[in-house]
């Protein structure tokens, strides 16, 4: 069973709350996978991540690109995980998804959107009844704060 945090995004939006949730993800030797919405939101997400000033460079690549068994952060809109990655953010997906092979999950809603909450809410409930581990996280002025 995967470890799932939830992200209530109050503050930011995805892009700019990645960096530093993927910046501790390298830093802990692990591997990623970001599943965006759509193939739109792969690109966008790809260029944003070049242009990051902290941390100072996230090495990635996104669905096209060249070795993506070498990447330690893999942008895609699809099921694959071509770098084995344990690690699996969502950002824009509003369904319940397979989190195998995944030991932890982390799934950033928008917190300003109405339907993102409430897909968020099925997916909470749908994973808790599968067992999985979780956790509710909410962006705070400064940092965020975990609800117990």
């Amino acid at each position: 069973m995967a470890e799932v945090g939830f992200y209530h995004l109050t503050r930011t939006g995805a892009f700019e709350a990645l960096p530093v949730l993927l910046g501790r993800t390298l830093d802990a030797g692990r591997r990623a996978v970001v599943r965006c919405g759509d193939p739109e939101a792969v690109a966008a997400l790809d260029e944003a991540l070049w242009k990051v000033p902290e941390p100072v460079w996230l090495p990635h690549a996104a669905t096209g690109g060249k070795y993506p068994e070498r990447q330690p952060v893999w942008i895609t809109a699809g099921d694959d995980v071509p770098n084995g990655a344990n690690f699996l953010f969502l950002t824009g997906v509003n369904e319940v998804l397979p989190l195998e092979p995944f030991e932890r999950v982390f799934d950033l809603f928008d917190g300003q959107d109405e339907a993102a909450v409430a897909a968020a809410r099925v997916r909470w409930v749908a994973l808790r009844d599968a067992g999985h581990t979780l956790a509710y996280w909410k962006q705070e002025a400064k940092g965020w704060t975990k609800a117990r």
